[in-house]
């Protein structure tokens, strides 16, 4: 009988495509996938650690899983796993914790524990190494999406920035490139199975090339990718500010099929907590970025990150922040309330700010978020819009997601996985209501079988 393994994926868009390659290898081992925890021989939680409730969160989903199949192979891998190795160690019933430095061994890791039969009270066994001084990437290609309908190609993995409250550099290591030919491989076999959307992703996209012999920035990356045969549409994951560059913008301009949609990482919206981050740009310098890009194109979706309550943060400044992003064209806000790393420079700042002001400072930005997104999504009444169908009906109709990050329902007799073009004719709270004018696909063989009926008890295919 096959044996079944299920993934619990936390974090960025990253992470899920480190979870997509590692599904892609437990099937290739004859693993059947389960979304039943009770059902699955081995268990592989993905974990993140960008914040304080992110380690909470690993930590309880690792227990609440152990409950309800104390007899499976638990494995731990990911940021926290490599950041604090023994906290999870020390849960009961973990087989083995796997740091981001070995993720890509995680597999054969598996089929070696098989053969160990478990002892009473042992600990589980630690598999992480320091990260080497490498540049060197190999790309884990994956068409095992888990049936969504909008593949990661992870392009890209670590940081070379020393931002002061940010622990990912030391949990993913140094700033390095997949090669070219095999994103391109990778992205010719995507297209060629019947996926429309491509999303590149990595920790720090805009380094992209840096380190390759010879360099291949990330425009001329797309513009390679926007060669390959029968590409529907390809969207750039969140790009820092100083790497968002004119022939980026440029490109995005003049080419419909790379979506419109950039989420240029703020912080925050003063000058004298930017500087307390090392964040190489002031305010100034990001607001004309982001007006370049409404310039050049006017229905984009624009986001960007804040952190609510760095060390120090006054009231001034975080005043600052909020006239700052209140003035600019955004379309949403993603807001954090700083969670202090340990590692970090910041987790050593005098001034914390109280978690109750926090807390308050957070709910006034995602405030602002709210009524930004509400007022972009009510421009688009009556407008046409082209959009990618996703595998969930809620409410007797198609999710869809546009290029510009819109939520969309459409016709539920629609397929997952079609672009398409239509008019917003309504809205149904965060949903746009759409009346399909035209199919944007071309004469790529789709293979509808690929994206499964939706079932939320997994990974749900959302924007």
């Amino acid at each position: 009988m096959s044996r079944k393994f299920l993934i619990a994926t936390f974090g960025c868009r990253t992470n899920q495509a480190d979870s997509d390659a590692l599904r892609e290898a437990l099937k290739s081992r004859s693993f059947q996938e389960t979304d039943r925890a009770r059902e699955a021989d081995l268990i592989v939680v993905n974990s993140c650690t960008v914040t304080h409730r992110s380690d909470q969160q690993v930590r309880q989903m690792t227990r609440r899983l152990l409950r309800e199949n104390p007899e499976a192979k638990v494995f731990v891998t990911g940021c926290y796993a490599q950041r604090d190795p023994a906290a999870m160690s020390k849960i009961p019933g973990v087989a083995a914790v796997v740091g981001n430095s070995r993720k890509h061994e995680l597999v054969e890791l598996a089929a070696a524990e098989e053969a160990v039969p478990p002892t009473e009270n042992e600990l589980a066994r630690l598999y992480l190494d320091d990260f080497k001084k490498t540049r060197s990437m190999e790309l884990t290609p994956s068409i095992e999406i888990g049936g969504k309908t909008r593949p990661f190609v992870k392009i890209q993995d670590g940081c070379d920035a020393k931002c002061t409250y940010c622990i990912i550099p030391s949990v993913r290591g140094p700033s390095r490139s997949a090669p070219v030919q095999q994103i391109l491989g990778h992205v010719q076999r995507l297209v060629r199975i019947g996926f429309r959307e491509i999303v590149l992703t990595g920790i720090h996209i805009g380094t992209y090339g840096t380190y390759l012999q010879p360099r291949c920035p990330l425009d001329e990356l797309l513009k390679r990718i926007l060669e390959v045969p029968g590409l529907g549409q390809v969207r750039i994951s969140s790009i820092e500010p100083m790497a968002l560059s004119e022939r980026i913008i440029e490109l995005a301009a003049a080419e419909p099929r790379i979506a419109p949609h950039f989420h240029i990482c703020l912080q925050s919206g003063s000058d004298s907590v930017l500087k307390r981050m090392l964040r190489p740009y002031n305010a100034s310098r990001f607001g004309s970025i982001v007006e370049r890009v409404r310039n050049r194109l006017p229905h984009a979706a624009i986001g960007t990150d804040l952190i609510a309550g760095f060390p120090g943060e006054t009231s001034a400044e975080h005043r600052e922040t909020v006239r700052f992003v209140s003035q600019l064209p955004f379309t949403y806000l993603h807001v954090f309330p700083y969670s202090d790393r340990s590692g970090t420079i910041a987790s050593e700042m005098n001034g914390k700010v109280r978690n109750r002001t926090i807390r308050r400072r957070a709910a006034e930005l995602r405030a602002i978020s709210e009524d930004k997104n509400r007022r972009f999504r009510e421009s688009f009444m009556g407008q046409s819009l082209r959009f990618l169908t996703l595998t969930e009906v809620r409410d007797g109709h198609r999710s869809g997601i546009s290029g510009n990050y819109l939520k969309v329902q459409t016709d539920p007799k629609i397929p997952a996985n079609q672009l398409e073009e239509g008019t917003v004719i309504g809205a149904s709270g965060e949903f746009l209501r759409v009346s399909v004018l035209r199919s944007c696909q071309d004469s790529s063989p789709l293979q509808p079988s690929a994206f499964p009926e939706f079932d939320s008890r997994t990974t749900t295919d959302t924007a």
